[in-house]
């Protein structure tokens, strides 16, 4: 059995991110478990045609590894994974990194003070757990009656089967989220006929991308300061926008203008009141798109609202009674957020498991330590995501905390430490607080966002640069520690290497 002080679970932005920190402070004692062939997280497995990112590309990244040669202002799937497998070379990454490596259990050791991991490839040790699984990883479908005995191709655009050739083909499309409205302008010009089924429709605000210039992309190189500020351009533009979430006024001045964007890109009238949302900006993810409005008055294409009632064989019958035969099933429908697969395999002290922990609902002291999970950490854990800015700032503001909480257990000689439950509550209540007259449990919709009780367990609610002040200084009275009854190599060993 091979023992590591440091166990970090994916290797997507949170596990490199992680990762790279970690190297940067002389830290060489720790390993990375990643299920796939390679590094990426959720930009190597989403492949759908037209996948990209919805943050502008200068704010996506790492901050200690900008990227002055993204090609677009917001950057396409190909380019990002690229960025991510760059980094993991360039910054020695790969070394600690166990490909092909599923973490099937891991399970606190209360007496030895360390968790016991066992993985498809072998079992481990580890002082401290780090789990960089996002919260999209388990695709959701809708459940409708005969959905599983579909007679053509059926898949998820997260498990987009690049077999299946759409040419000329009639393409049923379930959902206008995120990533429907990115890849149905891609397969519109392949396909005989897409009819696209809608339950609630987005907010779509112009996307405006546009290519870089060589000219910008040398300067960047040459100078990177320069790139620098446009990161904290983009920033702060970010942060302006939590404005429409979090005052009427303002939201209402988006709405306005949602509703002009809409107007303008859209002539027919019924079509029109199809796509206008019927809900508070906000409530659900805020899509941005140059092309789905176009895409979606072509005249092979054809927008559903009525509710889907029946799948049989190869046909889906509505509410109205309208029947339509599909070769293709394309599910658009999301990810379950509230309940990451994760938690049903993680076990804390005296056995209690992560998901059994969170049953009723997901919490985490600054969503990012779990009471009775001593030396276990999440990233991108509960309300840490972002309505309006980029998760890679959450992600290393909860990697600074970390390495904060694990200098602490250091200087104090700990065997072991954890969050007390009347801290994560008071900090669990204290922001449910705050989300509970929000738009995003009050603006009239359904979204991911909330579970199956109501409760918004995803979505941090004020700014990010509020996220990372809080996350800013470690607290050690809001934790319960064990001291280490024999002398133990330090955690984080050698200084910063900046």
């Amino acid at each position: 059995m091979t023992h590591h002080q440091i166990a970090v679970l994916g290797a997507g932005f949170a596990g490199l991110g992680t990762a790279l920190e970690l190297k940067r402070r002389g830290v060489d004692d720790f390993v990375v478990f990643e299920r796939g062939a390679e590094v990426g997280g959720t930009w190597r497995d989403n492949t759908y045609p037209g996948c990209a990112c919805d943050v502008k590309s200068d704010l996506y990244s790492f901050s200690a590894v900008p990227n002055p040669d993204w090609t677009h202002r917001y950057a396409r799937q190909p380019e990002i994974l690229a960025y991510l497998r760059k980094t993991a070379d360039e910054q020695r990454l790969r070394p600690h990194i166990h490909f092909n490596t599923e973490m099937e259990e891991a399970r606190w050791d209360e007496g030895e003070g360390l968790w016991r991991i066992r993985t498809s490839r072998g079992e481990f040790t580890a002082r401290v757990l780090i789990s960089g699984h996002g919260p999209l990883i388990e695709p959701k479908w809708p459940d409708i009656p005969g959905l599983e005995d579909f007679e053509g191709e059926r898949f998820h655009s997260a498990q987009w089967n690049h077999a299946v050739n759409l040419s000329g083909k009639r393409v049923a499309v379930i959902g206008t989220g995120a990533s429907a409205i990115q890849f149905i302008p891609e397969i519109r010009p392949l396909v005989e006929q897409l009819s696209v089924f809608q339950r609630t429709p987005p907010w779509v605000m112009p996307r405006m991308d546009e290519a870089t210039t060589p000219r910008r992309r040398e300067l960047f190189r040459r100078y990177p300061v320069l790139q620098r500020l446009a990161r904290q351009r983009v920033f702060l533009n970010a942060e302006v926008r939590h404005l429409g979430f979090s005052n009427q006024r303002v939201g209402a001045l988006m709405e306005k203008f949602g509703h002009q964007h809409l107007e303008a890109r859209v002539a027919d009238p019924e079509l029109r009141r199809k796509l206008t949302p019927d809900y508070r900006l906000g409530c659900k993810r805020i899509l941005v798109s140059d092309d789905y409005y176009p895409a979606i008055q072509q005249p092979n294409v054809e927008l559903v609202t009525e509710i889907i009632t029946e799948i049989r064989g190869d046909q889906i019958l509505t509410a109205d009674g309208q029947i339509r035969a599909f070769d293709v099933l394309i599910g658009g429908t999301g990810f379950n957020a509230t309940q990451p697969p994760m938690a049903r395999r993680i076990f804390g002290r005296g056995g209690q498991r992560l998901a059994d922990a969170w049953d009723s609902h997901m919490e985490a002291l600054h969503g990012t330590a779990v009471a009775g999970f001593p030396n276990f950490f999440l990233l991108v854990g509960p309300n840490t995501a972002l309505g309006h800015n980029s998760i890679v700032y959450i992600i290393e503001a909860q990697i600074g905390y970390i390495l904060r909480a694990l200098e602490y257990m250091d200087a104090a000689h700990l065997l072991s430490l954890e969050p007390t439950p009347e801290a994560q509550r008071e900090y669990s209540d204290a922001l449910q607080d705050k989300l509970r007259e929000s738009v995003w449990v009050k603006g009239g919709c359904t979204s991911y966002y909330l579970d199956a009780a109501g409760r918004n367990s995803t979505l941090w609610p004020e700014r990010a640069a509020n996220f990372r002040r809080t996350l800013s200084h470690f607290d050690a009275a809001l934790y319960s520690a064990r001291l280490s009854p024999r002398l133990l190599p330090p955690l984080l060993s050698g200084g910063a290497n900046h």
